[in-house]
């Protein structure tokens, strides 16, 4: 029986992204608070804890702010990306330099409060649907510079990644469509020009256009704001159409009130960007242990 992995993040893009997120707070004169209450080797502890329920995320990048600041900083963690913590549990304990760990601060809980949150709400979605096949996928609405690490707490939070951008896949939507001059000619014209490993997904938003769609062969019909009751019509045609080998996802109008109602008309995908653009923020904080 496979085990799998869990969510993957690249070292070398969570310490350039520290950094940068380091010098925007830090600038050119550093933290003036800390540096001029705090003397030099003042050392401290401090515990970081989840004021709320919800799932974990962002803990390396965390590790990575208080560990740029000071490489002697010890980040005893006690709790791992994608596992659920209570309200009061305590994720790690920082020690070391004292001015270190407080100018690091904002930035480390600025990253875990974040992404504990989009992994959270996915899991929310998820949860709704798990009784169906469907699955629950971001989209490209993300923050600006932070699209792996919003697509990463996504799956932290058991659903899964859309495309990561405009060269991993092929979205025809439909300006394209209108552009191009029609659905399975547009659809037609990309299988030609991409790779056989990339995928080529097309945009409906009707029936008639889910037909001539299915014609050309796409690997996925995004189909688009459209109601359950024409999503259910919608796989059916699939089903007699192409045997359900085309994959369906849904889109538009997703909320957490709706996504369940739709997962059930039997659709294979649900992308939303609500699970990024909309989570709000988990709750954790970081105090300083008084002797």
């Amino acid at each position: 029986m496979s085990t799998i992995l869990n969510p993957h993040l690249s070292p070398i893009l969570i310490e350039e992204a520290v950094r940068a997120a380091l010098l925007e707070d830090l600038g050119d004169a550093g933290d003036i608070t800390t540096n001029s209450t705090i003397p030099q080797d003042a050392t401290a502890v401090a515990n970081l804890a989840s004021r709320e329920d919800g799932i974990l995320c962002g803990m390396e990048l965390a590790r990575a702010a208080f560990r740029a600041m000071d490489a002697a900083i010890d980040f005893k963690q006690f709790e791992d990306d994608t596992n659920k913590i209570s309200a009061g549990t305590k994720v790690a304990v920082i020690s070391g330099n004292a001015r270190a760990i407080l100018s690091a601060e904002r930035v480390a809980l600025n990253y875990l409060m974040r992404m504990s949150g989009i992994a959270t709400y996915t899991a929310q979605f998820q949860d709704l649907i798990s009784h169906t096949h469907a699955r629950v996928c971001d989209t490209r609405k993300t923050i600006p510079g932070h699209r792996a690490f919003d697509k990463y707490a996504v799956k932290c939070g058991g659903g899964s990644n859309h495309r990561f951008g405009l060269y991993d896949a092929v979205l025809i939507k439909d300006n394209h469509i209108a552009v191009s001059g029609g659905v399975e000619l547009a659809i037609n014209r990309a299988r030609a020009y991409v790779g056989h490993l990339v995928k080529v997904e097309v945009e409906v938003d009707t029936l008639d256009q889910l037909e001539q769609a299915l014609r050309a062969k796409p690997d996925v019909v995004l189909l688009d704001n459209m109601s359950p009751k024409t999503l259910a019509k919608a796989v059916g045609i699939n089903k007699a159409t192409d045997d359900g080998r085309t994959k369906l996802e849904a889109s538009g109008n997703v909320s957490i009130d709706t996504v369940k109602e739709i997962a059930e008309t039997g659709v294979d995908y649900i992308s939303t960007s609500k699970i990024t653009m909309a989570a709000p923020t988990l709750d954790l904080g970081l105090d300083i242990e008084i002797d």
